[in-house]
């Protein structure tokens, strides 16, 4: 049963997978809150007063004191909801070890990731499926246990949980085969793992409305790239 921890809100959408950090991480902790489904093509008052600078998804306020960014939101609800599941490890070197990957994914893998699936020009796809590649080579190696975490889930599981849901529906919309279960195993079997554990799998979106906004996304680019 889900525990009352005063209020909570977040604000964010249903297919991005920075608020599903987020929601994820609330739902292993088993704190209630109240999700907020923003319009990014019309951003409400309240998104543009929690998050003036950035104006962006995801948000997370707090008793109204709001934090931005996945990452940052995923340490703050790690510190203030207890070590009941701890999604952070307490040696402080492995803790640095896993802020460190956590980084790489959103600085090398989410751009790499964008721009061989969303780029206009055929080279700069090239480009962005190589780096991919040599991204998901990098975390194939870290990968030890079940999880990165070990035997349960961590940040950095929450973190790729892009390459695990997001990137196969890309990969389907736009025609790319990069996460392969004969080149990247250990990727692939955690993927199953993690998708499939209650608290994600009761908060990811709909695959098929994924594919669609993707494959909406790549057509109006090549379109517009002519």
């Amino acid at each position: 049963m889900a525990k009352v921890y005063e209020v909570v809100k977040v604000f964010g959408t249903v297919g991005s997978p920075f608020a599903k950090r987020v929601q994820i991480a609330l739902e292993l902790k088993g704190v209630q809150y109240t999700f907020f489904e923003e319009d990014l093509r019309n951003k409400s008052e309240l998104l543009l007063k929690y998050n003036p600078i950035h104006k962006k998804v995801p948000v997370l306020v707090h008793n109204e004191k709001a934090l931005v960014e996945s990452l940052v939101i995923l340490e703050y609800i790690d510190e203030v909801w207890g070590s009941d599941q701890p999604i952070l490890p307490q040696q402080p070197y492995h803790k640095a070890l896993a802020r460190f990957w956590s980084k790489f994914i959103d600085d090398k893998y989410m751009p790499a990731i964008t721009k061989a699936a969303f780029s206009a020009n055929k080279e700069e796809r090239e480009k962005g499926s190589e780096e991919t590649v040599e991204a998901l080579e990098h975390l194939e190696n870290e990968l030890k246990d079940k999880f990165f975490g070990g035997e349960s889930i961590g940040v950095v599981d929450i973190a790729a949980g892009h390459i695990a849901f997001w990137l196969p529906a890309i990969e389907e919309a736009v025609g790319l085969k990069l996460l392969t279960s004969d080149k990247f195993p250990k990727l692939h079997k955690w993927g199953h793992e993690y998708t499939n554990h209650p608290a994600v799998k009761k908060n990811l979106p709909q695959r098929e409305r994924l594919v669609a906004f993707f494959k909406a996304r790549y057509a109006s680019i090549i379109t517009a790239s002519k």
